[in-house]
């Protein structure tokens, strides 16, 4: 297992060749002699690992922490890895060891808690992606590949996409983009309409004024959603001024005590 010193056959100085490593494990079955093969190839590949590892140093997490976590990925990659495919090992590991660290820190250091199914569809959409890595390399595959691979539908997908995009919070400070005036998420934010406080009460309400009297119901449609005054509505229904503020009163007092009741 010596490293080429060409790079023309691997993107990575320090890839090993192991490629008839990887084809003599592929037909040896579970055993000791294939345990001690996997193991030379796990180590062959550390020091890529390793510097895959070294990229994330400056995010919160120790170094030597991202190397095992690095490292655990490369055991991952070593044991779905299908050298029948034909694509180099690297081309399925380094987006494998580097998933495992992303996974790593968005588990282990998210700043917002995230259900459960949501984690568990990210997982999903991060393993299916690894799997089409190796069947369709140089792109990412979409979400119907996706969906079809990992027996998903693609609402759940994308929602896992999302989730795999959405590691740390953006703040109500952040300048909103295409914009150079300042105006911040926060500034987006809506507010509490005071209104909703009288939905209840309102919908509460409606079957007793529904079951007034037909003139007393017309006072205080006249006062209260036509904003008519006690004098205006006195002279519409003919009647002295005096006796619709006691009509009012008396009705108003009326559906208080009847919802009270109610609610009680």
């Amino acid at each position: 297992m010596r490293t080429r010193a060409s790079a023309t056959h691997h993107p990575h100085d320090d890839a090993p060749d192991t490629g008839e490593a990887f084809r003599r494990l592929a037909a040896l079955p579970a055993g000791a002699e294939r345990d001690v093969l996997r193991a030379e190839i796990v180590e062959s590949w550390l020091p890529m690992a390793e510097r895959l590892a070294g990229r994330f140093r400056s995010r919160g997490e120790s170094y030597e922490d991202l190397r095992q976590v690095a490292s655990l990925g490369l055991v991952k990659a070593v044991d779905r890895y299908d050298p029948e495919l034909g694509n180099a090992f690297e081309s399925y590991a380094v987006p494998t060891i580097t998933g495992e660290i992303k996974r790593h820190f968005r588990d282990h250091m998210w700043t917002l808690h995230v259900p459960r199914r949501v984690q568990e569809l990210r997982n999903r959409v991060r393993f299916a992606g690894q799997d089409l890595s190796q069947t369709i390399p140089g792109r990412r595959p979409t979400v119907a590949e996706i969906a079809e691979h990992a027996s998903m539908s693609e609402d759940d997908v994308r929602t896992g996409l999302e989730a795999l995009e959405s590691f740390t919070a953006l703040s109500l400070d952040a300048e909103l983009p295409g914009g150079d005036d300042g105006y911040s998420l926060g500034d987006a934010l809506g507010s509490p309409d005071p209104a909703l406080d009288t939905v209840i009460d309102r919908e509460a309400v409606k079957p007793r004024l529904q079951a007034l009297p037909e003139r007393e119901r017309t006072i205080l449609y006249m006062r209260f959603f036509g904003d008519m005054t006690q004098s205006s509505i006195a002279d519409e229904l003919g009647i002295s001024q005096m006796h619709v503020s006691r009509l009012i009163s008396r009705c108003c007092t009326r559906l208080r005590d009847q919802i009270m009741r109610d609610a009680a």
